[in-house]
C-alpha cells in the first residue's frame, strides 16, 4: 500500500460522499471537466505545464524538460516540491494553490492534460499521486454507468509509491497518453518553446527531447538561444498595484505587470496577447504585450472589465519606454499602422499605444533634440540637405531619415502632418540668412521642382536676396547677372552673386547680361521719368549698358545735356557734328547734344539712346495701329489692302528741307539700317519718299530713270546724278504700275497731255493698266478725264469718243472717236465714264452670203490643224464683198457678227478674225490669216 504523504484519503472520501449525496454534483463535476478538456483547455498542454512550472520555480527562474518515455509524455520542472495544498487544487475543478504574487501551480489550467490521458500522475521529490479515469469508475460504478462510462478524472486521487522525478527536478508530470502521438506531441511543444520562455520569466530553460532553449536576460534585452540560433528581443516590463476596487475578480492578485516585447531580429506574424501564456485574443501591434491580466477559466478570452482596462491603459502608457529603446532612425517601425483591428483588445491597445506615442518625445528632431509626434513637422520630400537647412528655421522638423518612404505610413498614423511645398516656401519667408545659404537652400529644392510642376508653381514666391540686400519674395523678373554691372537703381532686382542657383530661372529670374539689366521694369520706368529730375548717374548707368547690349526704341526717352544748358529727350537731340544737320529745316524741331557731354561717349552709343546721327529707323513688329509718330503714317495704312503686320520706318523724313533731298538720299543710301528700311517692299519709307520727296521740285514718282525708255513720252526722265537704285526706290519710275488712286489721276492726266507724244504702244499699255486698277478705285475719287488719247494717237475731246468693246465695230467707227484701248472695256467705261462702242453703235448687213460649214473650207481646216485649233462645228455666211450700213453710211467691212451668226468676207482676213472670234483665239487672227492665205508649215514656222 502506497503511503499518502498529502491525505488523500479524505478528499477521496469528502468527494465521493459529496457525490453519494447529490448526484447531481457528481453531474455537474463531470460536465465542468468535460467543458475544459474539449473546449476552454484543448491545445494548451504545453502553455499549462509551462506555466505552472514557472510558479513553482520561485525567485530563482527555473527549469523544464520535457520527454516522451515508455508511452508516457513527462514534463519535470525545478523549484517547489508538490505541496499538499497543491494536491488539494489539483482535484478541485474551480480552485486553485497559487499565492497572491505568483501565476500559478497546478490550478484549474491542468485539466490540459486530459486533452492526452485519462490517467495522470504527479512525482515529487515530496511524494507523489495518480489520477486515473478507470478507478474512478470502479469507485461509483452506479453513478459512472448514468453517464456511459464518462466520469470526472481529476476529482479522486490517489496516492503513489513509484520513482522520483529525474535528477536536479522536484516535480514531474506524467501523463499516459491514450491516443496522442508522442513524437508529434514533443515536436509542437519544440514549436512553442521560445515563445514560452520569453513570456515566462519563471523560465531560464525548456529542454524538448534533446533539443534545448536557453533564456538570458541583460537589461531590457532578452536572448532566446535555441537549436536553430539566437533570438533577441528587446523588453520593457513595468508593474504594479492594481486599485482595490479591481481586486476582486482577478484570481485575488493585487500585483499586475505587463512586458512589452519586440523582436529586434525580425517582425511579428500571427500576434496573440499573453497573460502572461499565448490567448486567443489577435493583435496587430508590431510588439509582443506579456500581462497579468484576468482571464475566462479557459484562458483564451480575458475577462473584459476595469481591471483589464486599467492595465491595458497602464501598458499602452509604457509602449514609447520600448520604443525610445531602439535607435531613432528605427523606431517607427514600433507604430501600429492604420488598420481595422483585430480584437476588441486590439483596438483598446492600438489606441491607447497611438495617444500614449503622439504626446511622448522619442522622434529625433533635425537639430539633434527630441519632439513629440503632436509637435513634430516632416518634409513631403525626402532631402537630407534641405533638412539640415531647415532645423533652424522650422520648430518640430524631423531628422532627415523620417522624410524616406519607409517611415511614411508610421507618421501618418501618428498625425504627423507633412510640409508640402508650399509651407516650406511660407517658413522661408522673411529669414535673413547669407546669401551662400540660400543658394544651399536652392540646391536642396532643385529635385522638387525638377518632378513635380505644381511643387514649381508654390516655388514662385520664394524668397530671393538681392545685391542690395534687400529679400525680395519670388524669383520672377529677378535678374541673374553673368558679369557685373556698375549700376544702382530702385526697384532693379538683381540677385546676390553667392544666391545666383539655376532653380531661380526655372522659376522666373532672367538670367541677364546687360542686355536685360536694360530691359528691366525698372530701368525703363527710370528712363520713363528721367526728364522728372535729370540725374548724371542714371544717365551714365543707362549709357554704360547701352554700350554693351545696344539701343532700344524706348531709350528716346532718356534727357541728356543740351548744348547751351538744359536737357532734353535723346530722341529730340543732334549730334554736334551730325551730318542730318544739313539737311533739316531750319524749323525742325531738335535740339544740338552738348558738345563735351558727346565727347565722352561713342558715337554709337549715343545713337543708340536716340540721339540723331543720321536718320533713325522705328520698328514695330506687332504693330496695332498707325501711332508710330510717322509722317502721313495713317495714309499709308488706308493705302494697303490690309494692315501691316511689322513697321519700319525713317522717321522725321517731314522734316527735310525742300532743297535738300539729293543730300538727304545720299544720307539714306550710305546708312545700311535706313537703305533697308527704304528698300522694304511695300514699305512705309519707300511710299512716303515717292509721294512727298522731291527731285527738282516734283515727287520721285513723277519721273522716270533715263533708261526706262519704255515709259518715254508718259513721263520725263529724271534729271538728278544719284544712283538708278537709289532713284528707283525713292520712288523714281523704272516701268509702269499704277499704285493708287493718285498714279490713276497722274496717268489720265499725262494720257490727255496733248503736248506729250506717247507711243501708241504705251497708251495701249497705259489703258489696259488703268482697266486693271478700276474696279479698286473708289467711288468719286477719280474725276472723268475732259480729254482722252484715241487710236489716232491724238488727245480729243471725251464727248464723242467711245470704248471698243466688239472688235468688228472698228471697222465702221472712225480712229478719232475710238479709245486707244484693247479690253478690259467695261472697267474703262466706268472709270472714264464713256460709253460702249456696243452702245452707241448699231449696223445692219446689206449684203447676201453664203452659209458654210467651217470644216469644208480648206485652208480654215490646215490653218487649225497647224495651230492645234479645234474646227468650229458650226458655221460661217461667207460673202464676196461684206456690206454693213451703220452710221448712216454703207461699210465694206472684214467680217460682222449679227446675233450668233459670224459673217465673213471672202478674204483671208475676213475669214481669219470670224475663225478666231468663234473658237475663241482672237489673239491668234493675224496668224490665222497668214496661214489661210498660204497654209503650209513653212508660214507657221517662218
Amino acid at each position: 500500500m502506497s503511503a499518502d504523504h498529502f491525505g488523500t484519503e479524505a478528499l477521496r472520501e469528502s468527494v465521493l460522499a459529496a457525490w453519494r449525496g447529490s448526484p447531481t454534483r457528481f453531474r455537474e463535476d463531470a460536465n465542468a471537466e468535460e467543458d475544459l478538456r474539449l473546449g476552454g483547455y484543448r491545445d494548451r498542454l504545453l502553455v499549462e505545464l509551462a506555466q505552472n512550472a514557472a510558479d513553482a520555480a520561485g525567485a530563482e527562474p527555473g527549469v523544464l524538460r520535457l520527454s516522451f518515455v515508455d508511452g508516457e509524455f513527462r514534463a519535470a520542472n525545478t523549484g517547489a516540491p508538490l505541496t499538499a495544498d497543491g494536491v488539494t487544487a489539483l482535484a478541485s475543478l474551480r480552485a486553485s494553490a497559487k499565492s497572491s504574487d505568483a501565476v500559478g501551480q497546478f490550478g484549474v489550467g491542468f485539466a490540459a492534460v486530459l486533452a492526452v490521458t485519462d490517467a495522470p500522475r504527479v512525482v515529487s521529490t515530496s511524494g507523489g499521486v495518480a489520477f486515473s479515469a478507470a478507478r474512478t469508475r470502479e469507485a461509483v460504478p452506479e453513478l459512472a454507468s448514468k453517464r456511459g462510462g464518462d466520469v470526472p478524472v481529476l476529482r479522486l486521487v490517489w496516492p503513489t509509491d513509484e520513482a522520483g522525478p529525474p535528477e536536479g527536478f522536484t516535480t514531474e508530470v506524467r501523463l499516459p497518453l491514450t491516443s496522442a502521438d508522442g513524437d508529434a506531441l514533443l515536436r509542437e511543444c519544440a514549436e512553442q518553446a521560445p515563445d514560452l520562455l520569453l513570456a515566462l520569466p519563471g523560465l531560464r530553460r525548456v529542454e524538448v527531447g534533446s533539443r534545448a532553449w536557453d533564456r538570458a536576460e541583460d537589461g531590457d534585452k532578452v536572448v532566446i538561444t535555441g537549436p536553430d540560433g539566437e533570438r533577441a528581443w528587446l523588453v520593457h516590463r513595468v508593474g504594479g498595484e492594481l486599485p482595490e476596487r479591481f481586486v476582486q475578480g482577478v484570481e485575488s492578485r493585487p500585483v499586475w505587470s505587463a512586458c512589452w516585447a519586440y523582436p529586434v531580429d525580425g517582425a511579428l506574424g500571427g500576434e496573440v496577447l499573453h497573460a502572461p501564456t499565448p490567448t486567443d485574443e489577435k493583435l496587430s501591434l508590431p510588439a509582443r504585450l506579456i500581462a497579468t491580466l484576468p482571464v475566462e477559466p479557459s484562458r483564451r478570452r480575458v475577462l473584459v472589465g476595469p481591471a483589464v482596462e486599467h492595465v491595458l491603459a497602464m501598458a499602452a502608457r509604457a509602449y514609447p519606454a520600448l520604443v525610445t529603446a531602439l535607435p531613432a532612425v528605427e523606431r517607427t517601425a514600433l507604430v501600429p499602422l492604420p488598420g481595422f483591428p483585430l480584437s476588441e483588445v486590439d483596438g483598446v491597445l492600438r489606441q491607447g499605444v497611438l495617444e500614449a506615442l503622439r504626446d511622448a518625445e522619442w522622434l529625433p528632431k533635425a537639430d539633434g533634440g527630441w519632439t513629440s509626434p503632436r509637435r513634430a513637422k516632416v518634409l513631403d520630400s525626402p532631402s537630407e540637405d534641405l533638412v539640415d537647412l531647415l532645423e533652424d528655421v522650422v520648430p518640430g522638423l524631423l531628422d532627415a531619415e523620417l522624410v524616406l518612404p519607409e517611415h511614411a505610413r508610421a507618421l501618418a498614423a501618428l498625425d504627423v502632418p507633412r510640409m508640402p511645398v508650399a509651407e516650406v516656401v511660407a517658413a522661408l519667408a522673411g529669414i535673413g540668412g547669407e546669401p551662400g545659404w540660400w543658394h544651399d537652400v536652392y540646391t536642396a529644392l532643385q529635385p522638387w521642382a525638377d518632378v513635380d510642376s505644381s511643387a514649381r508653381e508654390e516655388l514662385g514666391s520664394l524668397p530671393v536676396p538681392l545685391a542690395d540686400g534687400r529679400l525680395v519674395s519670388g524669383p520672377r523678373g529677378v535678374l541673374m547677372l553673368d558679369e557685373p554691372v556698375d549700376f544702382e537703381l530702385t526697384g532693379l532686382r538683381i540677385a546676390h552673386p553667392e544666391a545666383v542657383h539655376p532653380l531661380l530661372l526655372r522659376l522666373g529670374a532672367v538670367e541677364a547680361g546687360a542686355a536685360e539689366v536694360l530691359d528691366s521694369d525698372a530701368v525703363r520706368d527710370a528712363v520713363r521719368h528721367s526728364g522728372d529730375d535729370p540725374d548724371e548717374d542714371l544717365v551714365h548707368g543707362v549709357l554704360s549698358l547701352v554700350a554693351r547690349a545696344g539701343g532700344r526704341p524706348w531709350l528716346g526717352e532718356l534727357v541728356l545735356p543740351e548744348a547751351g544748358g538744359g536737357w532734353r529727350r535723346a530722341d529730340e537731340l543732334l549730334l554736334p557734328d551730325a551730318p542730318l544737320r544739313e539737311v533739316l529745316a531750319d524749323d525742325a524741331p531738335f535740339g544740338v547734344l552738348d558738345a563735351e557731354f558727346a565727347a565722352d561717349w561713342p558715337r554709337e552709343v549715343l545713337s543708340a539712346v536716340g540721339a540723331a546721327d543720321g536718320f533713325t529707323v522705328l520698328v514695330d513688329d506687332e504693330p496695332t495701329d498707325p501711332d508710330h509718330d510717322l509722317a502721313d503714317e495713317a495714309d499709308w495704312w488706308d493705302a494697303a489692302d490690309e494692315p501691316p503686320s511689322r513697321v519700319v520706318g525713317v522717321r522725321d523724313l517731314d522734316l527735310v528741307a525742300e532743297g535738300k533731298w539729293t543730300r538727304a538720299l545720299e544720307l539714306m543710301a550710305s546708312d545700311p539700317e535706313v537703305w533697308r528700311a527704304v528698300a522694304q517692299r511695300d514699305g512705309y519709307t519707300g511710299w512716303w519718299l515717292a509721294r512727298y520727296a522731291r527731285i527738282d521740285g516734283r515727287a520721285p514718282r513723277a519721273w522716270r530713270l533715263p533708261e526706262a525708255v519704255e515709259l518715254e513720252g508718259l513721263y520725263d526722265p529724271v534729271g538728278s546724278e544719284l544712283p538708278a537704285h537709289v532713284l528707283a526706290a525713292a520712288g523714281v519710275r523704272t516701268e509702269l504700275v499704277v499704285h493708287d488712286e493718285d498714279d490713276v489721276v497722274d496717268l489720265l492726266a499725262r494720257l490727255g497731255d496733248a503736248e506729250r507724244v506717247v507711243p501708241d504702244a504705251l497708251v495701249l499699255k497705259a489703258h489696259a493698266a488703268l482697266a486693271e486698277v478700276a474696279p479698286d478705285v473708289r467711288e468719286g475719287a477719280v474725276e472723268p478725264p475732259d480729254r482722252v488719247r484715241v487710236l489716232t494717237g491724238a488727245v480729243v475731246s471725251a464727248d464723242d469718243v467711245v470704248v471698243p468693246d466688239l472688235p468688228w465695230l472698228l471697222a465702221v467707227l472712225p480712229g478719232e472717236q475710238v479709245l486707244a484701248a484693247d479690253g478690259g472695256a467695261a472697267e474703262l467705261a466706268e472709270l472714264l465714264e464713256l460709253p460702249l462702242a456696243s452702245e452707241e453703235v448699231v449696223g445692219a448687213l446689206r449684203s447676201e452670203g453664203d452659209e458654210v460649214v467651217w470644216a469644208e473650207l480648206g485652208a480654215v481646216r490646215v490653218a487649225c490643224a497647224l495651230l492645234g485649233v479645234e474646227l468650229p462645228r458650226g458655221t460661217v455666211v461667207v460673202h464676196d464683198e461684206l456690206v454693213v450700213h451703220a452710221e448712216g453710211e454703207e461699210h465694206e467691212v472684214p467680217w460682222w457678227v449679227d446675233g450668233e451668226v459670224v459673217h465673213a468676207a471672202d478674204t483671208p482676213e475676213g475669214l481669219a478674225r470670224a475663225l478666231a472670234w468663234t473658237t475663241g483665239r482672237w489673239g491668234d487672227r493675224h496668224t490665222f490669216a497668214a496661214l489661210i492665205s498660204e497654209p503650209t508649215p513653212a508660214v507657221l514656222l517662218g
